[in-house]
């Protein structure tokens, strides 16, 4: 009987074997003839089974997406499900930045709907925040930084997170002018009367009044003192990468909230994003002391606190999180022009560091040592020139010409 040229047993992927339905790697010959049939994503015109093939044992295809990946996020949602039920689907995606109309002519019920549409919850929510950051950082100029800077980065992020995507006038006059402003302002009176308070603490049963006893239940819950934050970044090149390493911080913890509601799922109104504010708050206020004890007065604290250390610590496993769960987010290369602007201004900050706590510090050595030798040659110059043991004055002559004017030789 003739046989046939090719066998009519099924190939070991379509047998019954489970084993022999494993995926298997391709030969390095038939990938090289599959990329040349099929270019650059050969998976996509082959067979399924030879797809499965094509992935490599990390259970990631050559397209990019892999199946791990997306059950590692998954996995990480359905777990938040032990917290709330609630939680694990999928957030309504809100449009911020769709319709950026401040009066809509065409609405002749409600000409204003775009602005009443975008205070939500959370105009409230950022200016209690801004109003808790400012009693941490206890500086007017580093909170405006910190807000006007995350404002950029809201812009910067737009092709990662749609809810970054806002309008002009919903970045700059409702989230830095009345939502963070305000909250700044709040925050620093509220400082300015922690700081002329007086503080005292006797026993609840010594006061006499009810009306005292009641303060002092209160003020319970106050500082036992209060010390004003002088941060001088300018100072010294040590104080400025502190205040730099700070800011740097404080936007990487803002960012870590957007990021982890993202990719978990979670609503901004939900209690656990309540919950991780108030515990970075007190953890926060006393890490932030812990770092200007350190930078203050180095001798008597020669080592970071554990809080400072510790909400360091909480930020970097929150970002390593986001990194685990969706890398595909965090690797969207950003627009040109957005690099080219945080590239004009990393060299911009960079130049000034240099030139700051460097080339100015060694120019004004030189014009101070210059001084000092001009000083000493005049110094001289009056010695020598001296009469009779006393300074010249007014009317003795100061050197051969003015002698020669008043008829005396002028000595050789």
């Amino acid at each position: 009987m003739h046989r046939p040229p090719f066998s009519c047993r099924p190939p070991p992927l379509l047998s019954g074997d489970p084993a022999e339905r494993a995926p298997r790697p391709l030969p390095g010959a038939l990938r090289a003839v599959s990329w040349t049939l099929a270019g650059p994503h050969p998976e996509r015109a082959l067979h399924p089974h030879l797809r499965a093939g094509l992935r490599d044992a990390a259970g990631r295809d050559t397209a990019g997406h892999g199946l791990q990946h997306q059950e590692t996020v998954q996995d990480g949602r359905q777990f938040l499900k032990y917290v709330d039920p609630r939680l694990g689907v999928p957030l309504p995606e809100r449009d911020y930045g769709g319709n950026c109309l401040i009066y809509d002519a065409d609405n002749k019920t409600d000409p204003f709907h775009n602005v009443w549409d975008k205070l939500d919850g959370f105009v409230p929510a950022h200016f209690i925040g801004w109003y808790l950051k400012t009693l941490m950082i206890r500086d007017w100029w580093m909170c405006t930084i910190v807000s006007v800077m995350f404002e950029f980065l809201e812009y910067s992020l737009e092709h990662q997170l749609p809810n970054f995507s806002e309008c002009w006038w919903d970045h700059w006059i409702m989230d830095v002018l009345v939502c963070n402003g305000l909250g700044i302002y709040c925050g620093m009176k509220t400082l300015e009367w922690l700081s002329l308070k007086t503080y005292k603490w006797q026993g609840l049963w010594n006061i006499p009044t009810y009306k005292g006893k009641m303060q002092r239940i209160v003020f319970q819950f106050t500082p036992y003192s209060w010390v004003r934050f002088e941060w001088k970044p300018a100072s010294s090149l040590r104080r400025w990468l502190a205040v730099c390493g700070i800011i740097l911080v404080f936007l990487l913890a803002e960012l870590n909230t957007f990021y982890l509601k993202f990719v978990l799922w979670l609503p901004p109104e939900h209690y656990l994003v309540l919950l991780r504010l108030v515990f970075f708050v007190n953890v926060g206020g006393v890490a932030m002391r812990e770092i200007y004890d350190f930078m203050d007065d180095p001798k008597l604290h020669k080592k970071l606190g554990q809080q400072a250390w510790l909400v360091a610590a909480i930020t970097v496993t929150e970002l390593l999180i986001v990194v685990k769960y969706d890398p595909h987010t965090l690797t969207l290369s950003l627009p040109f022009y957005i690099a080219q602007c945080w590239t004009l201004g990393s060299v911009l900050a960079l130049t000034w560091t240099v030139w700051r706590f460097f080339l100015r510090d060694i120019t004004l050595r030189y014009k101070e040592t210059r001084r000092q030798k001009q000083q000493g040659r005049d110094d001289q110059g009056r010695a020598d020139g001296s009469v009779d043991g006393r300074p010249p004055g007014p009317d003795d002559p100061s050197g051969p010409e003015e002698a020669e004017r008043e008829g005396v030789p002028a000595p050789h």
